[in-house]
């Protein structure tokens, strides 16, 4: 199973043109983790990107069999944007424990930088340079022609996994680093996002493989 969403992260790596994941970790004590309540937590101000991720993922956990919340349906929307002090966040935790909650994932955006692409093979001179003077035709521009490079965003994402269970320290699992690439429509990055997280989770075996799960089917049909 690990090879199969070992391919599989791969090609989507690849294949995605709005998210990228550059970095991470698991929890060397967990082998595999199987929640059975989780609370989903976006942290944007942006309503809409909100509520699409956190359905989107509540839909992944849905389809295997977990139970999950989006923040939206248990808190009120200005939740992600008011601050909070350790005491309060620690009453919230007491009182997901109690409401049968045993795992939180959050993401946030945690940097936003600007970049500049430079195009390839600008004014169609041949890539290789016999003398100066061709070499610097070709760059003299590069700095105020704007057919010459592309400026885009890019967007820092972090998503964490905690244990919230009560028989045992509250910890992290695991925590993912995934960069957004200038977004221009919400449903398109949102969709590659949530793909990205769940192939990763299905990797690190801290959510069921819908591809295994699928397989066992046939088998017990057959």
């Amino acid at each position: 199973m690990k090879l199969i969403t070992s391919i599989l992260l791969g090609v989507l790596i690849f294949s995605c043109s709005t998210t990228e994941l550059t970095e991470n970790w698991k929890n060397p004590d967990i082998d595999t983790y199987s929640p059975t309540k989780v609370l989903l937590v976006g942290m944007t101000s942006n309503m809409e990107a909100r509520q699409q991720f956190e359905k989107q993922l509540q839909d992944e956990y849905t389809s295997r069999g977990i139970e999950s919340v989006r923040s939206l349906d248990l808190f009120a929307p200005s939740f992600t944007t008011e601050k909070k002090t350790t005491k309060q966040l620690k009453t919230l935790e007491n009182k997901l424990i109690k409401g049968g909650f045993d795992t939180v994932l959050f993401t946030k955006v945690i940097g936003v930088e600007d970049q500049i692409a430079y195009k390839e093979n600008y004014d169609g001179y041949d890539a290789t340079y016999r003398r100066f003077s061709d070499d610097y035709l070709k760059y003299q521009d590069a700095f105020y022609n704007p057919d010459y490079y592309k400026e885009y965003t890019v967007y820092h994402t972090e998503t964490s996994m905690y244990c919230i269970c009560p028989t045992k320290e509250r910890e992290l699992i695991w925590k993912g680093y995934i960069d957004v690439m200038d977004p221009t429509s919400i449903s398109e990055s949102v969709n590659d996002f949530v793909r990205l997280v769940i192939v990763v989770l299905e990797e690190q075996q801290l959510i069921e493989s819908m591809y295994l799960k699928d397989q066992l089917k046939e088998e017990a049909i057959e």
